[in-house]
């Protein structure tokens, strides 16, 4: 019984160690790696505290490790962010069209008025594309 019992513990102390060591944002969420600094997911925070509290030098590491892949933040925080657009020459009415069908999901022709005018923003291209389309349904 002893043998089992120090196997047991054993095993709990080195799956511990293994998942200090690997960072427990890293490990919880890959997909995060290399996003954007934001507000600090409390979830990864609490799990790499216990890593101190049981361990001080893993728990340290899982820190070290979620900061340095930035695996401790909260996906889409409220931190502003520039999505730049890469074109070869010029943006025709057809390709823009298409980039905003991609980027919002709103399907919309090129040839109408809000894409070949300036608009300041997606949001005023896409409002302005809604309003013509019920003024043309009204008429």
């Amino acid at each position: 019984m002893p043998s089992l019992l120090r196997r047991l513990v054993v095993g709990a102390v080195v799956s511990g160690l293994v998942l200090s060591l690997a960072g427990c944002g890293t490990l919880f969420y890959p997909e995060r790696k290399g996003q954007l600094q934001g507000r600090i997911d409390p979830g990864v925070a609490i799990a790499d505290g216990l890593g101190l509290l049981l361990f001080i030098i893993p728990g340290v590491i899982a820190y070290a490790v979620d900061f340095s892949n930035n695996t401790i933040y909260l996906p889409g925080s409220a931190d502003a962010s520039v999505d730049s657009v890469h074109y070869d020459g010029q943006l025709d009415s057809a390709s823009l069209a298409a980039l905003i069908e991609t980027r919002t999901g709103k399907d919309i022709e090129a040839g109408e008025p809000a894409v070949v005018e300036r608009v300041e923003s997606l949001d005023q291209a896409i409002s302005r594309i809604e309003s013509d389309r019920r003024n043309a349904m009204d008429s």
